[in-house]
């Protein structure tokens, strides 16, 4: 079992009060009409699998609030929990490794 911090309550929870709800930051075709078959597909039903840190939305099922994370799916290690509209702090640098985009430097690894 887990914990979790709700950005909304700012509190930890046990993993049983979340349901996960996929890949986050998936951007909607900004004109759904003129979006070929294929791209459309894509975007319902295609999903990245990645092996390392990725983006997810939950669900905080007390509060019925949905909230985004960045998880290593290796390590299963939650890096950051943060509300909707907003950004991530933690990026995936394409090596398994993660990159912090507040730091001064861009190229700083934290994990």
């Amino acid at each position: 079992m887990f914990y979790i911090r709700c950005p909304y309550t700012n509190e930890y929870h046990s993993e049983e009060e979340f349901k996960p709800c996929g890949q986050a930051q998936i951007r909607r075709a900004d004109s759904p009409v003129s979006t070929s078959d294929e791209q459309w597909g894509d975007y319902l039903f295609f999903r990245d699998n990645i092996r390392g840190v990725h983006h997810e939305m939950w669900l905080h099922l007390p509060t019925r609030r949905y909230f985004n994370v960045t998880r290593h799916t290796v390590t299963n290690e939650i890096l950051e929990t943060w509300r909707m509209g907003e950004e991530p702090r933690y990026q995936s640098d394409g090596r398994g490794g993660v990159i912090d985009t507040r730091a001064d430097n861009d190229s700083e690894e934290v994990a």
